[in-house]
């Protein structure tokens, strides 16, 4: 671990960050719980990069696949914050800044259990599954393998007692590729012994099916109480798990199926298996979206005749016109997003909601993060997170969106006036804008006047 830095509980990073204690420590340095001056003491985590900065052009290699991660935004993702670069005494340190999660891992809870005589039900794994495989939909969306999936590596929120992953090896692969290609410095394959697949610790190679395998083996931990290597027979290659503990035969064909030694035999999608499950999400998924429109964008899409959409003035419920241009599309007005329109329409109801105070929109119901439609969780949260940074800064909301749509056009000039729909095509654009957005308030946050 060469060149990995101590930090002491009260020091201070880049007058930002201050640590208040190490979280653990691997391979490529320390990681430790910090929390941000500048966001009112709110708790992030730092984790170290230090063999990545022996070299310059690692180090850029690195920062440059690393960014991929600032694409990911879900509710059940730590947001990575930013790459910081710091001197400690003399020494070059490089820092992964991501949200913290406060709650225990599913590690810890197990070892808990075990205490008490017990580990999972069928039922709280079956639960499981159906809240982490919509994660990893996602994730696999974004051509990303997490690389790393093990009980210590999903944490229950202590807020809603969700399941987050964390600790991505896929952020593991790409220093340890950095170092490699300029260092030629011989690289492991990034995994957990037992948990990973043998393709993925023997020859490197992953698939969506090695995070769905790792997966597998995480719930047949919790079940049994046991460790892999006391459920797996490496000589004859197979899982011997049924002896330890009894689940139904649709679990455990599905959990055989995910654990198949040969990739190309087991569920090729997360969904794949959200189906053989019979996640009842899934079906409500279709019936709700057959019987609901849900249309949540960046600026105001028309002004009716005799009515302004305004905070004081919003529009009626019964107008018409409105719901035909909202399906026509509307121009990109992407300041003006803190007043953002929400129209639903149910069967027999219609109802329209003028956010005014920030970024804050009306959730289906048991709806399932859905990265594919219009008004995505993720993107509600992206946008709920804007402006609660925007207001722990105390800075006017129309000050701050003006600021950010001059930015936004600034760079991107090609879009003034460019119709956006609510289709999932456009979403790259309303991304576009988040990032700016995002950019400015890590800028302001770090000391720059607007």
């Amino acid at each position: 671990m060469s060149n990995s830095s101590l930090l002491a509980p009260g020091s201070t990073l880049e007058k930002r960050y201050r640590i208040l204690r190490e979280l653990g420590r691997g391979g490529f340095g320390r990681t430790y719980l910090a929390e941000d001056i500048n966001r009112y003491g709110e708790r992030c985590v730092l984790k170290e990069f230090s063999p990545v900065v022996h070299s310059t052009k690692a180090e850029e290699l690195f920062a440059r696949e690393a960014s991929m991660l600032y694409q990911l935004h879900h509710p059940q993702i730590p947001r990575f914050r930013e790459l910081l670069r710091t001197d400690l005494s003399g020494n070059r340190s490089l820092f992964l800044v991501q949200d913290y999660i406060e709650g225990p891992t599913y590690e810890e809870l197990l070892i808990a259990r075990q205490q008490q005589g017990r580990s999972f039900s069928e039922a709280e794994v079956t639960q499981m599954l159906f809240q982490l495989l919509p994660v990893l939909e996602y994730i696999h969306s974004q051509n990303l393998i997490h690389r790393d999936i093990s009980p210590d590596n999903i944490i229950q929120n202590n807020s809603d007692k969700l399941p987050f992953l964390i600790d991505f090896g896929s952020v593991k692969q790409i220093a340890a590729n950095a170092v490699y290609q300029f260092s030629r410095q011989q690289d492991t394959a990034i995994g957990k012994q037992g948990y990973s697949p043998p393709e993925q610790m023997r020859l490197g190679k992953v698939s969506v099916a090695s995070d769905l395998y790792a997966l597998a083996v995480t719930i047949l931990v919790l079940l049994t109480g046991n460790k892999p290597q006391k459920l797996y027979d490496s000589n004859s290659k197979t899982w011997n798990w049924r002896s330890r503990v009894q689940v139904s035969q649709n679990l455990g064909s599905v959990l055989d199926k995910m654990l198949a030694e040969q990739p190309r035999d087991r569920y090729q999608s997360a969904k794949e298996i959200r189906a053989a499950l019979k996640d009842p999400k899934l079906s409500q998924i279709s019936s709700i979206l057959s019987q609901i429109m849900t249309v949540n964008f960046v600026g105001r899409p028309f002004q009716s005749g005799s009515q302004t959409a305004s905070s004081k003035n919003p529009p009626a419920a019964h107008n018409h016109q409105a719901i035909n241009n909202i399906r026509k599309g509307f121009k990109l007005v992407p300041w003006k997003a803190v007043a953002s329109l929400s129209v639903v329409l149910l069967p027999g109801m219609l109802a329209f909601n003028l956010v005014t105070s920030g970024f804050s929109f009306p959730k289906l119901p048991e709806l399932p993060p859905f990265p594919d439609a219009p008004a995505s969780e993720f993107e509600i949260a992206r946008q709920e997170k804007i402006g609660s940074r925007r207001k722990n800064l105390d800075i006017d909301k129309d000050i701050f969106y003006q600021k950010v749509d001059e930015l936004f056009y600034n760079k991107y000039p090609e879009l003034k006036g460019r119709t956006l729909t609510e289709k999932p095509e456009d979403a790259a654009i309303r991304e576009k804008w988040y990032r700016v957005a995002e950019d400015l308030l890590d800028r302001l946050e770090k000391g720059e006047r607007l």
